[in-house]
């Protein structure tokens, strides 16, 4: 069986990895007959919103900590994950993937990614395994792949010229379909970039899985 890495980014879509995203990404990764195994930074999130008023509450909470919500405990920080145990990596969405897993809430184009993020991604480019982001997550392609690389966030004018301008290349895609890099063995699709149901997000959510299973 297909192994497949998840990172998540903690739990809730203004502060974390976005739920529904998450949970139709694992339910797509055994629909298409791999196993998913999930993982995330052990470290503090950026801030807690409260999702019922949309404020911060000021709190501190731990993205690792968070994202064992989703994962139903079945979870381990990524400073654990060894590419050369899986065969693919997925990233769910979310502002956590912004806002934890890099700067980019705060400085677009500038931004960093959490160093045990990127060597993660970095390994499984190098690896040539195949990789989907999902949402907003396709930020980090640039900073993973390097100039060249191809990737959607849907078509958001601002978040697309950030992606152009750290040397991506960035394609306009519908939220039923998914942009694939071939060279790369890259994938992404928009989901909630564009989706305004659950059942929009899990159509390109579903048919970016059943390719990134079949590279795999």
């Amino acid at each position: 069986m297909k192994k497949v890495a998840v990172i998540l980014a903690g739990c809730g879509v203004y502060d974390g990895a976005e739920i529904h995203e998450s949970v139709l990404s694992l339910l797509a990764i055994e629909q298409a007959g791999a196993s998913w195994h999930c993982f995330a930074p052990d470290v503090d999130q950026h801030h807690v919103i409260n999702h019922a008023a949309g404020e911060e509450s000021g709190e501190t909470r731990n993205v690792l900590v968070e994202a064992a919500r989703i994962a139903r405990g079945d979870v381990k920080p990524l400073s654990e994950l060894n590419v050369n145990e899986f065969d693919a990596l997925l990233l769910p969405g979310g502002f956590g993937v912004a806002k934890n897993l890099s700067t980019f809430a705060t400085s677009d184009e500038e931004m960093e990614i959490e160093k045990e993020v990127l060597r993660v991604c970095k390994a499984f480019a190098t690896a040539e395994k195949p990789a989907g982001y999902v949402c907003i997550s396709p930020v980090l392609i640039p900073k993973v792949y390097g100039p060249g690389a191809k990737g959607t966030i849907g078509n958001d004018p601002q978040t697309a010229a950030a992606f152009n301008a750290m040397g991506g290349e960035h394609i306009d895609c519908p939220v039923d379909d998914f942009v694939l890099d071939q060279s790369r063995r890259l994938l992404s699709t928009p989901a909630y970039m564009l989706a305004t149901s659950v059942s929009q997000a899990n159509a390109g959510i579903s048919k970016l899985v059943s390719k990134l299973v079949e590279l795999a």
